[in-house]
């Protein structure tokens, strides 16, 4: 590869970046080919979806203008004219590049910043622009300073970096840009992005969510519930970016939470386009990273903490570091805490310590610590769609119905509403956005009709998840006799256990080139709780995947072996397979879970991102089943 000429090669994130790409998703960008032609259009007819119009069900709002309690398909190109690379606001005051210096913790300047004006930021040099700051980092396979001859034929007016960047452009020869040298670009890049695009998220309500699981989930909730309360509400997170229900098409560099200038200017945008409040996923690799630096949230929550992401970060207690980040004065002024969990306590005693006003909740009807207001579950049913849930609040007690299956989504929906409560959110009127709320890949039921066995599609990919669904979908399978009911608190309100009515199936399996010791304690948690357990391929990567399958194989194994009850672990192969098998296996009185995946819509093998849709491949596998028998028959 030949560098540091005019017509260098166009930088790429796998170059430019050390560390990878946020997983938190884990799920690969949509493929071309495969990727949504409208906002409707991974609705599927025999499939019970989200509408695509995010998280508003059958009563989403469409366009500006349109009625509500309709649903309205717009393609995106119609409804969101982008200029591609990148997602930038229309207009951008020019911001003089010697004011930015001051701003910045400099080593030193290269050239005359004087004159020059900065209408964008850009870290990867496919997606600069005339006017743009280009952000060289350093990288695992190269550093972005290589790019430079690109980036400034490109339209760059000048370059941030760091020494050893500055190194590489005063080798090259070529004429120097105007150029700042600091010793931490990621930090600086967050600022200038900030100070650029005109500090945006000082102009909205910023909401952010952090845990293990339930980021996505609670970012919906509360869009819905902002949306019922007639506010105008931008969404970011693993699902993409939304703008009252309808998606913003942009390119991605990471799949949770964007790299600073990304988010700024989409921050940006969202402003420009009207929105009063943005809900956001913050991962750990984001806080990290420092992609939420010069983001001061108005409301920051922790759902929960468990193992995760240990590929990356290390240690658990390095993982919980970087989310408790976000509950300090620099990064938000109140915060909202599941003292459920066993690190939230620890959370309230740190966030109190930092200056945060700080809510505490529990679904499990825990009294409050004594830090400010509680919020907490005082019924809870299983049965009804939705479901009626009942709580407590610093105002008096609040009944609303729930549109998502789970008593761990009853405790996300109690978060939401704390949140909201906290920037002054009327919660009636907001609670009556939660009974149709829908969430791709959560949880979610594939109709495969009359007399087929119930399926769930869901995301949960660490062993707190898998346990989680798992008992939920274990609930369904008794006979529930009825709610169990406060005032007085309760240790986890849900119904009195019946007799079983049939099996659950579990098919998962885990990642590759991630946490290797998450893949045993993976098949313990699957084989707790199901009859059957069949573990395969999740996006296996680089890795070979019978050697996944076997890691995860011995602890589904391990687990079954000291259960009071037989539980049969299968290798199903690769995931097609494995899916057909538990079809094959499943009567109609059973309950198939199909984990991992969720939302995605392809599957990373060997360097290639594939089509793969856990959904269809159930609704096809099930037809092609009921073909075969049907020809049997006659």
């Amino acid at each position: 590869m030949q560098n540091n000429v005019k017509g260098s090669p166009i930088a790429k994130i796998s170059d430019l970046v050390a560390e990878v790409p946020d997983p938190v998703a884990k799920a690969p960008e949509p493929v071309e080919g495969h990727t949504r032609p409208s906002t409707l259009g991974w609705v599927r007819p025999g499939v019970r979806h989200s509408t695509g119009l995010g998280w508003f069900g059958s009563r989403s709002f469409g366009p500006a203008g349109a009625d509500r309690g309709t649903v309205h398909a717009v393609p995106a190109a119609a409804s969101d004219p982008v200029r591609r690379p990148g997602l930038r606001p229309i207009r951008t005051e020019p911001y003089p590049l010697s004011r930015l210096a001051e701003q910045l913790d400099l080593q030193r300047t290269v050239g005359d910043l004087g004159g020059v004006q900065l209408t964008g930021v850009a870290f990867d040099s496919r997606s600069v622009r005339a006017g743009d700051l280009y952000v060289a980092l350093p990288g695992a396979k190269t550093h972005g300073a290589r790019f430079a001859p690109a980036v400034l034929d490109a339209g760059a007016v000048a370059v941030l970096t760091d020494p050893a960047g500055a190194d590489l452009l005063a080798a090259a020869g070529e004429p120097a840009p105007p150029l700042l040298v600091v010793g931490d670009p990621r930090q600086a890049m967050a600022t200038a992005a900030a100070e650029v695009y005109g500090r945006p998220a000082t102009k909205l309500a910023m909401l952010g969510i952090t845990g293990t699981n339930g980021k996505t989930t609670t970012s919906y909730l509360l869009a819905a519930a902002l949306a019922a309360a007639g506010r105008s509400c931008g969404l970011i997170g693993t699902l993409g970016y939304f703008l009252d229900g309808v998606e913003i098409a942009a390119d991605r560099t990471t799949i949770t939470t964007p790299e600073s200038p990304d988010l700024q200017a989409l921050l940006a945008v969202l402003v420009e386009r009207g929105a009063d409040t943005v809900v956001m996923e913050v991962s750990s690799h984001a806080l990290a990273l420092g992609r939420a630096d010069e983001i001061v949230f108005d409301v920051a929550a922790f759902t929960n903490f468990g193992r995760d992401h240990l590929d990356f970060h290390g240690t658990v207690e390095a993982y919980f570091e970087a989310k408790a980040q976000l509950f300090t004065a620099a990064r938000a002024r109140r915060a909202v805490i599941n003292i459920d969990d066993d690190r939230g306590s620890e959370l309230v005693s740190r966030s109190v310590a930092e200056g945060l006003r700080v809510a505490t909740t529990s679904f499990n009807g825990a009294a409050g610590g004594g830090s400010g207001d509680h919020f907490r579950c005082l019924s809870y049913t299983a049965e009804g769609d939705p479901t009626p849930v009942r709580i407590a609040t610093p105002d008096g007690e609040l009944d609303f119905r729930l549109g998502l299956t789970g008593s761990y989504n009853a405790a996300n929906a109690i978060t939401a509403l704390a949140m909201l409560d906290g920037i002054g959110v009327d919660l009636g009127a907001a609670a009556t956005g939660l009974a149709d709320v829908s969430v791709p890949g959560r949880l979610q039921r594939v109709d495969l009709g009359a007399g087929a066995p119930r399926a769930y599609v869901d995301f949960a990919h660490t062993p707190q998840a898998v346990g989680s669904v798992l008992s939920e979908l274990r609930m369904t399978l008794r006979q529930a006799q009825g709610p169990v009911e406060g005032p007085e608190p309760v240790e986890g309100p849900e119904p009195v256990e019946g007799p079983l009515t049939g099996r659950l199936i579990c098919v998962v399996g885990c990642g590759g080139d991630r946490d290797p010791e998450k893949r045993g304690p993976m098949g313990e948690a699957a084989a707790e709780l199901s009859d059957v357990v069949i573990i395969t391929d999740d996006n296996p990567r680089t890795e070979d995947p019978a050697a996944i399958r076997a890691a995860t194989l011995a602890g589904a194994r391990r687990r079954a072996a000291v259960g009071d009850r037989t539980v049969t672990v299968l290798d199903g192969g690769d995931r097609t397979t494995a899916i057909r098998q538990a079809l094959r296996m499943a009567d109609a009185a059973d309950v198939i879970a199909l984990l991992g995946k969720g939302h995605e819509r392809g599957q990373e093998i060997g360097g290639q991102v594939l089509p793969f849709d856990d959904t269809d491949q159930l609704v096809s596998g099930w037809q092609q089943q009921r073909d075969g028998r049907t020809k049997a028959d006659s």
